[in-house]
Formats: C-alpha cells, structure tokens, sequence
C-alpha cells in the first residue's frame, strides 16, 4: 500500500495548533514481580521495582499531539493540590501552553495509579471526586477557550469528555457555536456517562461501546465489518441525525474503525496493529492524529487512515504511550 501521501501530512503538522479542553489526569504506574501470595489475604504481593508517571485523559491527547509534531493549548481545571502541580509542570515540559489551566479549590486533581506485574495490569487506584465542576468555574474556563479561538491562532478545538464533571452540555456547545462561527474544526471525545446532544460538530470519536450507549440502542455482537454491521450502522444514523455531525468516527478495536459520513455513507478501515500490549491511551492517539490531520488540510478519510495508523503503534506498548512523527513515519513508508 503507498501511503506516502499520509507520510507527507505529518511535515505539515507543526503548522498547526490545536486547542484541547477536557478533565486532566496523571496516570501513574507501580511496577514491579510476584512472587508469592499474601498470609494476610488470597492477593499477591508485588515486589515494587520501579513507579512511574505520566499525562493522562484530556493531557495525554495534548501530549500526543505535540509529539507527533503539532501545538496545543491546554484548558481544564486541576486542583489545588501535588498532582495539579505536576499536571503543569508536565505539560510544561512538553511546551505546553497552560494559561488555560484552572484550579478549582474544591475538587482534587485526577490520578489514576495502576499496579502492574510483568506486562499484566492487577489493580487500579483512582483518586478524584467526580461532582460537577462550579458554574463559575466553568465559565471561567469558556471565557478563556473563547477568547483564544478569537485569536485566529487555532485551527481546531477538541473537547475531551471523561465524564469528571468538568463539562456541562450548555458549555460544551456554547464552545462548538464558537469554533463554528471562526471557521474553527471541532471535535468531540464523548462520554456516554455525561450525555450531551450537542450540535454542529465537525467530528465525534466514540468506540463502539459508547456509541451505542449514546444512540440508547441495546448492543448486539458485531455482525461482519461495519460496512455490513447493521446495528452498527443504525447507532450511527441516530447519532448522525441527533448530534448533526459532519463525520462519526468509531472506533472498533480489533476490527479497526468504521468512518460515517452525515449521508450514512460508511468507510471501513481496517486495524493496522500486528500486536497489542496495552490500549490505554489509544483512543487519545486516534483523536490527536486524526485531528492534526484534518487542521492540516487532509480529508476524513486520509485523517482517520492516519489516526488507525498511529493507534496502532501505541498498542504496542505498555503503559499510557504516546507515537511521535518519526515512528509513524517509518510505519507508513513500509506499508
């Protein structure tokens, strides 16, 4: 296959810069052995041999976009606290601007600690409170968003919704009307815990299982490729219809993805990962590629071949991971 035409989009993606909006996260990592089970309780025990941290949820999307080589600015709300000091400092060293970042006294910041033996994850730990942020928070924060989409420096705003409280559908669509007015791409990561029917949207990046939890349709098995999966592609015609989406992008996992466009015509694109370890983090990948894709000038299509591509890559490895422009590349031109 000659996808020397996806290789050529990333040298332009450092021409685009993107604002993200949505909840920030630390994903933390204990690492470490088993060896035996405990006397106190039938668990193991994990000898600890290392602990690490990164960016996760809405910073883990900004993160990878800029290693694939794009710009972005951050807005969300961390709180008062270590973890919301690290969430900066973080983003900072990844060149990230966070004048958009708020913090919000009442709610701590969000970590997720995962506790892994060899390549098998055995527990996870999150530390948050996910009530609703304040409405004078949130207004804070869309004043601010605003206020940098006016500035004609953006070419795409992508809301992250991880359903922590941060987003309210008035906020979220207020927004969109916004990026819409400026000519502005938008996309939404959804999370079928916070619905909102918002409209106007230029792309909505659900998996599969929340697209049907969206469309309030009973999930069935997948019935061949999305192409011929018709309960797959009643989900996205209610989607299509309510939410007045441009493109309906959803992710399939092994099956790939499957591109609808707001005629109902639908594009299937086939997993391009050979081997996966860990599909944490994927869906943020996909939405940072296909999104630079799209701010740089390429087609749905070619945006979401890109986004499989790159999804693909960090399966591969253990952990919240990221792809930066030059593995993609290596991937593309070998077909």
């Amino acid at each position: 296959m000659d996808n020397s035409h996806l290789a050529a989009l990333l040298g332009t993606f450092s021409n685009a810069r993107i604002a993200v909006l949505g909840d920030l996260m630390i994903d933390s990592y204990v690492w470490g052995q088993v060896e035996r089970i405990s006397p106190e309780a039938p668990v193991p025990v994990v000898q600890v041999t290392k602990t690490s941290c990164c960016l996760g949820g809405a910073a883990n999307v900004m993160r990878n976009i800029v290693t694939l080589g794009g710009q972005v600015d951050a807005f969300g709300l961390v709180g008062d606290d270590s973890n919301g000091e690290l969430i900066r400092q973080l983003l900072g060293e990844y060149n990230i601007d966070t004048s958009g970042v708020i913090t919000d006294p009442e709610r701590p910041s969000i970590r997720k600690e995962r506790v892994i033996a060899g390549s098998q994850q055995l527990l996870r730990i999150d530390y948050e409170t996910p009530t609703a942020a304040s409405e004078d928070l949130r207004r804070k924060v869309v004043e601010k968003v605003k206020k940098h989409l006016q500035s004609g420096q953006v070419q795409a705003l992508v809301l992250e919704d991880y359903a922590k409280g941060l987003f309210s559908e008035a906020m979220a669509q207020e927004l969109i009307d916004c990026a819409n007015a400026l000519g502005v791409i938008t996309v939404l990561d959804p999370n079928p815990r916070n619905l909102m029917h918002l409209t106007g949207l230029t792309v909505m990046k659900p998996n599969r299982n929340e697209a049907f939890a969206m469309a309030n349709i009973p999930q069935t098995p997948q019935q061949g490729d999305a192409a011929s999966d018709k309960s797959l592609q009643q989900v996205a015609k209610v989607l299509s219809q309510n939410w007045q989406v441009k493109y309906l992008l959803i992710s399939l996992a092994a099956q790939g993805m499957a591109l609808f466009n707001a005629d109902g015509s639908c594009r299937v694109i086939p997993t391009r990962a050979s081997e996966v370890y860990d599909v944490s983090g994927a869906g943020d990948t996909v939405v940072a590629a296909s999104t630079l894709a799209l701010a740089a000038g390429a087609d749905a299509v070619a945006a979401a071949e890109l986004a499989n591509y790159a999804a693909g890559v960090v399966v591969r490895k253990l952990g919240t991971a990221t792809v930066n422009a030059e593995e993609l590349r290596d991937i593309l031109l070998k077909g």
